[in-house]
């Protein structure tokens, strides 16, 4: 599909909803003075893969592979390292994994992806990779000396949990990911009152926490479409 299409696919609260992200987005590196162009690119990015993710299109993941590189560098400028492994290490290559997942399982041959429903096992491999991955970090970043540790250890965890809920194509990774957006918020407002030229990143994190609410209802919104549609073909 091209870019053309995928705009013109945005409904108009979609379209209000990514031009009021862009909007916050720009006018917070204006005021804040910033001349750091890493962050206003990888925020404008950031907030345009959270629509299309939301949409359940394809699109939406490979913005947020080219995005997790910008924030990755940004989060290695202020000793983020959490972040930076997180984003580099997990979230960018599980988004990879998550465009091929996608691609191979449309709806109905559309540009939307199909929502699956997840079984116990998948739950339990969850779990248990959770508390080890968040175990392990914090040792790591610890050793690193990464900067607010406990804050960026959970924001690992929730990252994580956000990814794969993505990967496996779940109405949840939403819910994962408005999780990690509130520690990120309150992490780069640490961050922004050594620098005021982090406030970008701030405001980015608040707006991609409303656009996960949005995600986490339009996907139940598909799902129970898709059910629907099902139901009607059998």
């Amino acid at each position: 599909m091209k870019i053309k299409s995928l705009f013109r696919s945005l409904t108009k609260f979609e379209w209000c909803l990514w031009t009021v992200s862009v909007v916050v987005v720009i006018g917070s590196f204006v005021l804040s003075g910033s001349s750091d162009i890493l962050t206003i690119i990888a925020s404008l990015i950031g907030v345009t893969a959270l629509i299309f993710v939301a949409k359940g299109h394809v699109f939406g993941q490979v913005l947020t592979v080219i995005f997790s590189v910008f924030y990755g560098i940004i989060s290695f400028y202020f000793k983020y390292y959490g972040e930076m492994i997180t984003y580099l290490c997990m979230t960018s290559p599980i988004a990879v994994f998550s465009i091929i997942t996608w691609a191979k399982n449309p709806f109905q041959q559309s540009s939307e992806v199909e929502v699956n429903n997840l079984n116990r096992k998948q739950i339990g491999i969850l779990v248990v990779s959770v508390i080890t991955i968040t175990i392990a970090f914090y040792f790591i970043l610890k050793r690193l000396g990464n900067a607010n540790l406990i804050i960026s250890t959970v924001s690992v965890a929730t990252s994580f949990t956000a990814s794969y809920f993505t990967l496996l194509r779940s109405p949840f990774y939403a819910i994962g990911y408005a999780a990690n957006d509130v520690v990120l918020i309150v992490l780069w407002i640490l961050a922004a009152v050594e620098n005021i030229s982090y406030l970008p990143m701030v405001l980015c994190f608040f707006m991609f926490l409303l656009n996960d609410f949005y995600g986490f209802f339009n996907w139940r919104r598909m799902k129970q479409r898709q059910e629907n549609a099902f139901v009607g073909n059998v």
